[in-house]
């Protein structure tokens, strides 16, 4: 469970209800942990998929011991595991007890079963393990495909409906249904693509955001995620070009004079300040997808960057 993170209190009401939204600014309550999953959520993905890639290049069984450990805590022990759905993420208090749109702090799961194929052979994590899994990913995809809450997040046009895309392609895949995958990367060309970029490659959807460049980089980390997807399923999301010019790379192009060392001033609103976290792994994935060298010398401009988790999981 988790409360809308850009919804408060309104100062009208003496109970605060019903919350009211102001976009791009985080309540603190929603991050308060007694009463939010968002943080552990987002975190089992990130540390699961850590600890596998420590045990897959090292065999060091620690990591993979510890990996299971979360794993089983999280989806396998009947004592703790999270039931399969994110049916209450999200609550606006005074409005709802849960939105489709909760729906995307879900993404990082997706991550942690897929890193858990990186732990067969450990002694760890059994077969039985695996099995035990993949029944929670069978029943989280369908509440997923056919909740109320799923629907209203796939019919979502900006970013909600992107990062729907990249759970769902990704869940398939780790439940071995390729041709679904396929399905939802093929839509994404014209459901994503054709819908959220114009053909001088702004996103008009986010740049309508109050954190108008923050969004747009975190769109097109998605789409770049959901074209990595799409090599997996035999879909090319990075060659798409609609007639009249709609692609990932317009899209990226459009960002690029605002990234780097010298940045031009972005002009669109941002109301807290931004970093380029998000879109640096879309600039590696565009270097190996089109072959432009443009993307991985500008990617050297972060020279922090190339000594972390993206050497790893896109070398160059």
């Amino acid at each position: 469970m988790s409360i809308a993170p850009y919804y408060w209190p309104n100062p009208a009401t003496k109970d605060g209800l019903p919350y009211q939204r102001k976009d791009g600014k985080v309540n603190p309550e929603s991050r308060e942990e007694a009463a939010n999953d968002t943080l552990r959520a987002r975190a089992v993905g990130a540390t699961v998929e850590t600890l596998a890639l420590g045990y897959y290049f090292t065999g060091d069984e620690k990591y993979a011991e510890h990996a299971a450990k979360i794993l089983r805590t999280w989806f396998l022990d009947p004592a703790t595991k999270m039931t399969p759905h994110f049916r209450f993420a999200q609550a606006v208090p005074g409005v709802n007890d849960g939105r489709g749109t909760g729906i995307l702090e879900a993404r990082g799961l997706a991550d942690a079963a897929d890193a858990a194929t990186l732990l067969a052979g450990s002694k760890h994590w059994s077969a039985a393990d695996q099995q035990a899994l993949l029944a929670w990913a069978a029943a989280y995809f369908e509440w997923l495909t056919t909740s109320k809450n799923g629907q209203d997040e796939h019919a979502a046009k900006n970013n909600h409906g992107t990062w729907y895309d990249v759970q769902s392609a990704k869940w398939a895949l780790v439940l071995g249904r390729k041709d679904k995958a396929k399905e939802i990367c093929g839509e994404a060309a014209t459901r994503r693509i054709g819908v959220q970029i114009q053909p001088d490659g702004k996103q008009p959807l986010e740049l309508a955001r109050t954190a108008s460049f923050s969004y747009s980089c975190f769109n097109l980390r998605a789409l770049s995620a959901l074209a990595g997807l799409g090599e997996h399923a035999g879909v090319d999301l990075w060659k798409h070009r609609s007639a009249d010019g709609r692609s990932l790379v317009a899209a990226l192009d459009f960002l690029v004079p605002y990234l780097g060392k010298n940045p031009k001033p972005w002009t669109m609103q941002q109301i807290h300040e931004s970093n380029d976290d998000d879109v640096l792994p879309v600039l590696r994935a565009a270097a190996l997808a089109t072959g432009d060298d443009r993307y991985e010398s500008l990617l050297k401009d972060y020279p922090d960057q190339r000594s972390k988790r993206l050497q790893l999981l896109a070398p160059r």
